[in-house]
């Protein structure tokens, strides 16, 4: 039996847009010969040009990032205090890594517009249209038009959202990790904005977030390649960095195919 890997990560950069302005990454490039002050540290006297290869000593970066920067797993810290009815929410280095190693299901959201909120219906009849029942711990990926939107300047209001009833149809299920190739989980600020004015309810801030309160669960944001799966018949990996006490870590998600 062979493998198949197909990588579900955005890369870290500075020039695609993947985020708001005031939370993008920054990263300087540091060359060989760019090092040799810090190298000289444990090599006193010793000058670029004396390095093996007479280039210096090594290349590195210096980064500049939130723990939400490019594909990232959230905890449910992040989302509230409390998680399943009052319980301390876990934080990033507390999460289960039974959660992240798991068979995924795709569920195709493209069509829907940007700023669309999906409800439990709709979970339930892409289910039944694809031919899946959920099982518990099932990762499951929602497939937006952000997913081919990397890189446009307006990424973070493009594509659908996660409701509070069709976050919690999957919860329920016994679902624990999901993910989106959206900037969020919820429908973009921009539409949630508009509806609260319109409203007046601020209960739909964030309301896919928000289900974390009940049962806790984490979700995945800004993967990429979700339209290339099928919707069911790999497994997902998205380990997290084991950052302490943190509401996220960044993760290489990858979907796994044995063939």
């Amino acid at each position: 039996m062979t493998r198949r890997f197909v990588d579900l990560s955005i890369y870290l950069e500075n020039d695609v847009i993947t985020d708001p302005p005031f939370m993008r990454p920054k990263i300087t490039y540091q060359t060989h010969a760019e090092t040799v002050v810090e190298a000289q540290h444990f090599f006193p006297g010793v000058a670029a040009e004396d390095f093996p290869g007479g280039e210096g000593f090594a290349a590195a970066e210096v980064i500049t990032l939130t723990s939400h920067n490019g594909t990232h797993l959230d905890a449910p810290w992040h989302y509230d205090p409390t998680m399943d009815g009052g319980k301390p929410a876990m934080t990033i280095d507390e999460v289960p890594l039974d959660w992240c190693f798991r068979p995924g299901i795709k569920l195709d959201f493209r069509h829907l517009p940007d700023g669309h909120v999906v409800t439990a219906a709709e979970v339930e009849a892409e289910l039944k249209r694809i031919g899946v029942e959920l099982q518990p711990l099932d990762i499951v990926l929602i497939n937006t038009a952000a997913g081919m939107a990397v890189g446009n300047p307006n990424f973070v209001n493009i594509g659908c959202g996660m409701g509070y009833e069709s976050t919690m149809y999957l919860l329920e299920r016994g679902v624990r990790v999901t993910g989106t190739d959206a900037w969020s989980w919820d429908a973009p600020f921009s539409y949630t904005a508009e509806r609260v004015k319109q409203t007046g309810d601020h209960s739909l801030i964030w309301e896919g977030h928000k289900a974390g309160r009940d049962i806790g669960y984490c979700h995945l944001e800004k993967l990429h390649n979700l339209e290339v799966l099928p919707p069911s018949g790999f497994t997902v990996s998205c380990f997290p960095h084991k950052i302490r006490g943190a509401s996220a870590g960044w993760t290489r998600a990858v979907a796994i195919f044995d063939e």
